[in-house]
């Protein structure tokens, strides 16, 4: 049997200053055979960012098997669609435009602006007030808060780009969000305290905060941050607070960023395994941690200038957050310091305090007497106030959103769970339903997955593309958007992407494993009878590829790997050789990506929407209802 390589990488967060890539090879059984332990009848490509990649100082890479029953299929892609289905509409009212320029298809410049999507707190005038008084008298019990009440929230673990129920465990970014906009306005809300502690996320998410804390701030209400537990991601979240504190048994770890990779190839070589990978594009590193025993040139480069460019994103936002300098930074995260005296006396922190001396200085500030409780109204219960209720109008206009998050496949398997993953001939159906209303004037797709199948990734993309001829489709990229996630995107009409999004991985990567040698030591024998030339092609896995099995192999990945970058390329109206060097399987960050013409903005969700807005030719200052799909 042939066995399966299949990559699905996940985008961790920086854990005791560390970015990591967690890669899952999958490979797939079918028989109860002592090749079911790395063995599968399907073989198809994979769409998948570079999953040898770990780069992490906090802990070794890992690595896990998993045995999954998956049907005989073979690997297509839907006719080539060339014609450009989506269209502009400039609006008059244009705030805050940013021009955007990159290559047409003819070589020459071509500029669009965009609005920047930038918060504005506007103050209520006296009649709102008013109206906003009364429908908090009118709310639900479990809707009210007390006036003069504490925002609280504790910003830990993983963060979901997923909506989630009242009853539903973990942090979603949305409501995150929505919060921080609520509690601006919210005129029993006096401020915020954030408990900030070891964040499982990626730095898109990261960003996304960030800048709603910063624009939380501009209602004049303050933001208070303590960290118990501090590596880089926290700390680049505590810096956009007001004040920040920390325990006098706080543990920082700001000792910088390192990358590392590991590789199996000479355990493989000692067991008798041999990876046949075939991978297109020299920086397409899916596979070479099972068939290499170091790191390519090709893969450190690209290692080499994400890292610069994360690290050198968080020295320019800490200096310009702190008022210091970038070396001055630097020359900090060099000497190790960890003793949190020094962290105070430098003005890195603005205290050092328990959380009880934090909350009796918020009493403090706020006039409440000794002996009197802080009100405060925690993440999960302010989740349940309505914007209604606020005075937050959402709008005639409905901008529809579509959240894809995850690892891609064509169908769902009957032990996955109704959360894990993008599955293609779901999400086709919200697109088709979408398309076919007429309540929504513009759609914005949320990505966030390191990619997967490759034939529901194109499934995908056809069906965006339609609703793209249909009406405005705007791809707003979260922690990463590569690889199938990043074909997604090339289906809608404008991307907008965090400058740290993960992106691009333009490349296919598959392969199988040869257990000659392991079956020899082992005293296992299998025999095949087969009819057709290539009818041993994905079943014989006792022996290499012959020649003619070798070429066909390479021929049908290489295949695949021209329409993913021709597609790539008339979507971003860009010469083939053009595309040609900014694909070849190479991990870009949204900034790079953005000034090689793959990326159109940087921004969040809000600047998605203000694209959507002016794309609708609906007016900026306008309020629209984003409806989320199910």
């Amino acid at each position: 049997m042939a066995k399966l390589l299949h990559s699905t990488p996940r985008l961790h967060s920086i854990h005791r200053h560390s970015l990591h890539f967690l890669s899952t090879f999958s490979l797939s059984s079918s028989a109860p055979s002592p090749s079911s332990i790395v063995s599968s009848t399907s073989t198809y490509h994979f769409l998948s960012p570079n999953s040898s990649l770990s780069l992490s100082i906090s802990r070794p890479q890992s690595f896990a098997l998993f045995l999954s029953p998956i049907s005989r299929r073979n690997f297509s892609v839907s006719a080539f669609d060339s014609d450009s289905n989506s269209s502009s509409t400039q609006v008059d009212s244009k705030p805050k435009l940013e021009e955007k320029g990159e290559d047409s298809g003819n070589g020459a410049p071509k500029t669009e602006e965009f609005p920047t999507g930038e918060f504005e707190f506007k103050e209520f005038g006296l009649w709102k007030n008013f109206v906003v008084k009364c429908r908090m008298l009118i709310a639900f019990p479990w809707q009210r808060v007390k006036k003069g009440s504490v925002l609280t929230m504790k910003l830990r673990g993983q963060i979901s780009d997923q909506l989630k129920s009242r009853f539903s465990q973990g942090l979603s970014l949305p409501q995150i969000c929505e919060n921080f906009i609520k509690a601006a306005y919210d005129p029993r809300i006096s401020g915020v305290y954030l408990h900030i502690e070891p964040l499982n996320c990626g730095w898109g998410k990261v960003e996304e905060i960030r800048r709603h804390i910063l624009d939380f701030r501009k209602s004049g209400k303050f933001v208070v941050g303590y960290l118990p537990v501090c590596g880089e991601k926290e700390y680049y979240l505590a810096c956009a607070c007001e004040e920040v504190y920390a325990p006098p048994s706080a543990y920082f770890r700001l000792y910088g960023l390192s990358v590392q990779a590991s590789f199996l190839g000479g355990i493989f070589e000692k067991v008798g395994i041999e990876p046949q990978i075939e991978r297109i594009g020299k920086y397409k590193s899916a596979g070479d941690q099972l068939a290499r025993k170091s790191i390519s040139e090709e893969n450190r480069d690209m290692l080499t200038t994400l890292l610069d460019n994360i690290y050198g994103n968080w020295l320019d936002k800490i200096s310009a957050a702190k008022g210091k300098s970038k070396d001055e930074v630097e020359k900090f995260v060099n000497e190790g310091v960890y003793q949190i005296q020094s962290l105070k006396e430098e003005g890195w922190i603005t205290n050092i305090n328990y959380d009880d001396e934090v909350i009796s200085m918020l009493k403090e500030r706020l006039g409440i007497q000794k002996g009197k409780k802080l009100p405060m109204v925690d993440y999960r219960r302010y989740s349940g106030v309505k914007k209604w209720t606020l005075g937050l109008s959402d709008g005639k206009e409905r901008i529809a959103v579509i959240r894809a998050s995850g690892s891609i496949s064509r169908v769902r398997s009957p032990l996955s769970s109704p959360m894990s993953g993008i599955v293609a001939e779901q999400l086709i159906e919200k697109i088709r339903s979408v398309k076919e209303s007429k309540r929504y004037k513009a759609v914005i797709i949320r990505i966030d997955s390191p990619g997967g199948d490759a034939l529901a990734s194109d499934l995908m993309w056809r069906e965006i593309r339609l609703l793209a001829a249909e009406k405005p489709v705007i791809a707003s990229m979260v922690d990463v958007a590569a690889s199938g996630g990043y074909y997604m995107a090339m289906g809608t009409g404008t991307i907008v992407a965090e400058n740290l999004t993960l992106t691009g991985s333009i490349g296919v990567v598959t392969g199988k494993f040869n257990l000659g040698k392991l079956y020899e030591k082992i005293g296992f024998n299998k025999e095949i009878i087969s009819r057709g030339k290539f009818a041993e092609l994905t079943e014989a896995e006792q022996r290499p590829f012959r020649p003619e099995e070798a070429e066909l192999f390479a021929k049908s990945a290489q295949h695949a790997y021209a329409q993913f970058r021709d597609k790539a390329a008339s979507s971003r109206s860009m010469p083939v050789d053009k595309m040609e060097e900014n694909a070849q399987g190479r991990v870009w960050t949204g900034g790079d990506a953005a000034s090689r013409g793959l990326v159109d903005a940087i921004g969040g969700m809000n600047r998605a929407v203000a694209i959507a807005k002016q794309k609708a030719n609906i007016p900026q200052e306008q309020p629209v209802n984003t409806v989320q799909t199910w």
